[in-house]
């Protein structure tokens, strides 16, 4: 059931046609970046008023700017999503492709982590419209093209992969491990991913 408030009237609220307080921002910011790490921290449901609390802030306060349970976890889940699709042009400015690509999968990694605590109501959610469905996957793989695309012209990672398949094999490690909360054991299969991307893999000369 979903857990909802109706919010109190304030003309500093997002959503209201006029700007947001700098203290005001600063609590929506709050509340978020607390609530993802809770949902990072386990698969369990997170009460609402225990992201507050830890926040700082009163629950009037999480409820004007997320009136409900599936509005908290929607504003998650888009700001992880356009962090690790965003992630990918800075790291290929600093790194060679295929080494901006394992950096890449640990920050898609982490972005899987947190989703863990927010799947029951993204489910749910998306199956009765509440939450808007985001184009996750097909997002996920146009980044990965990119990362692919600049290793083929450097000779580095392999032109015969498409990067559909490397979501799925991504997906594998991921539903594979995370459950079993072994973040080494995760290390090791992207390190292999990536070596079987590698342009000598298999074989490819």
């Amino acid at each position: 059931m979903s857990e909802s408030r109706t919010p109190a009237t304030s003309g500093t609220t997002a959503g209201s046609g006029r700007p947001v307080r700098a203290d005001a921002r600063r609590n929506r910011d709050r509340i978020l970046a607390i609530a993802r790490a809770a949902f990072a921290s386990t698969a369990e449901t997170v009460p609402l008023d225990a992201i507050a609390r830890e926040a700082g802030v009163g629950i009037g306060t999480l409820y004007r700017h997320f009136p409900t349970r599936e509005a908290l976890v929607e504003a998650v889940y888009s700001a992880e999503l356009d962090e690790v699709v965003a992630s990918a042009p800075t790291l290929l400015a600093e790194l060679p492709p295929e080494a901006a690509l394992r950096a890449w999968m640990d920050r898609y990694a982490a972005f899987f982590q947190v989703k863990r605590g927010m799947s029951a109501t993204l489910r749910a959610g998306w199956a009765s419209g509440s939450i808007a469905t985001p184009a996750t996957r097909e997002r996920i793989t146009r980044t990965i093209a990119t990362f692919l695309a600049d290793g083929v012209r450097a000779g580095s990672l392999r032109a015969d992969v498409e990067p559909d398949d490397i979501t799925m094999m991504l997906l594998g490690v991921f539903l594979s491990t995370t459950a079993s909360e072994s973040p080494e054991k995760t290390g090791q299969l992207l390190d292999l991913v990536v070596d079987a991307l590698r342009y000598s893999a298999g074989g490819k000369k």
